[in-house]
């Protein structure tokens, strides 16, 4: 491929170029999955009366696991929901209201994909199913325009007395990630002060 001609009679100092994020069929360029992180994005089906989307399918063959429980969270609009992970549940995170980003870190050290991190931006306009494994670390920020909703399809129904459940505070030192910070280019919705869960 070819480089355009750059024409000097616009340019300002110090302008830069903005260097590829996603393929022609909008995957991001510079990702690759964590390892056992499988993503399945779906259409929305227009119908005479608004939009179905389907969710989850056994025959998308995603883990050899069931589902045993659904939940839905409600987000506020730019609140964060991080960092948590599981010793044994996988998680399956489908958002059915709004924008959500997703941020992934994997801290098994067993890993081929050790300390990498996932980001992905999916809702309502571009619906996705994201199957997070036992061990991977996660969070979530709403987007400020509206409440968010989150839905988890996990395969172990959530035990009360012992929960499978971990977490470290959303500005962990341990995650090389910052939600609300801008700092080495982190992700940080425009305009929006995180808010802690």
């Amino acid at each position: 491929m070819t480089q355009p001609t750059i024409h000097n009679n616009w340019g300002l100092p110090g302008m830069t170029q903005d260097r590829q994020s996603v393929t022609r069929d909008w995957q991001a360029v510079d990702q690759s999955p964590i390892d056992g992180v499988t993503v399945v994005e779906t259409k929305n089906v227009p119908l005479s009366r608004g939009h179905l989307t389907e969710i989850y399918r056994a025959d998308w063959r995603l883990d050899p696991t069931a589902v045993a429980q659904v939940f839905q969270t409600t987000l506020e609009p730019g609140a964060v929901s991080a960092w948590h992970a599981h010793a044994q549940t996988t998680d399956r995170l489908f958002v059915s209201q709004g924008q959500i980003f997703i941020v992934l870190y994997d801290a098994r050290r067993d890993s081929p994909t050790y300390g990498q991190l996932n980001r992905f931006i999916f809702g309502m306009v571009r619906p996705a199913l994201v199957v997070v494994p036992a061990g991977v670390w996660h969070g979530v920020q709403n987007s400020p325009s509206g409440v968010g909703m989150l839905l988890n399809l996990v395969d172990r129904a959530y035990d009360y007395e012992q929960p499978d459940h971990y977490r470290l505070p959303f500005d962990s030192p341990e995650i090389p990630f910052q939600f609300r910070g801008a700092s080495g280019g982190e992700f940080q919705w425009p305009g929006a002060a995180a808010k802690r869960d």
